[in-house]
């Protein structure tokens, strides 16, 4: 699964960095580095916005699908599994017509190890300070007194070798030169399932990080560091 990640790359750089008008974004609070992204909380996106461009927006991480009377049921979807996203009910709309593309510098996994679990900070391994992109779905939940809460989720993949000995589940990473595939599924959704693909393992490095990542209340840049 991925159940935590960090991103520390401004707003204005991730504008610039999605193809994003300058105009969307103007308008947003500045942004804060966040080393400890938790579910339940607000996650920067990228989506095709009604005009065909894309646009920057925030998300509450863990779907909670449209036809749903609890709004606790979010907590539960936070991830959705590649294989099964064009069947299961509370995705299979989403993949169809409400993709999106979440920034990340790096995502958090937790390594099963003889004395317990290491969390281990998985990040591109090329040296380049810039974030990638974590596959998403969203959807519109409508509350019966007439406010909405628009939520997302990250979908899922079987692991590449350097995840295999962490965990047996990472995130999709989508490539720039996907983008536009993934972020528009029309007419054929079913163009952007060979996306849904381990990301190759030789662009990545993982290293154990301090069990403070544990608690989602430490977000400090000491959650990415390498443990002694």
């Amino acid at each position: 699964m991925c159940g935590r990640f960090a991103l520390m790359t401004s707003t204005e750089q991730l504008a610039m960095l999605f193809d994003v008008p300058e105009t969307a974004v103007a308008a947003l609070p500045p942004s804060v580095p966040r080393y400890n992204i938790a579910p339940t909380q607000p996650v920067a996106a990228i989506r095709l916005g009604e005009n065909g461009e894309r646009e920057f927006t925030f998300f509450h991480w863990g779907l909670i699908p449209s036809w749903s009377k609890d709004i606790k049921m979010g907590a539960r979807m936070i991830n959705a599994r590649s294989e099964t996203v064009t069947e299961k009910p509370s995705f299979r709309n989403a993949f169809k017509r409400r993709r999106c593309l979440i920034p990340a510098d790096g995502f958090y996994e937790w390594q099963k190890q003889a004395d317990g679990k290491q969390p281990m900070f998985i990040r591109p391994s090329d040296g380049a300070e810039r974030p990638f992109a974590l596959a998403g779905l969203w959807e519109v939940w409508r509350d019966p007194d007439g406010s909405e809460l628009q939520s997302c989720t990250i979908v899922t993949t079987t692991p590449n070798e350097l995840m295999a000995a962490i965990h047996n589940r990472m995130p999709v990473i989508v490539e720039p030169e996907d983008y536009d595939l993934w972020l528009n599924p029309e007419p054929d959704p079913e163009q952007g399932l060979h996306l849904l693909r381990p990301y190759p393992a030789e662009k990545m490095v993982a290293y154990p990080v301090s069990t403070l990542v544990n608690n989602p209340r430490n977000d400090t840049a000491q959650c990415i560091q390498p443990a002694a």
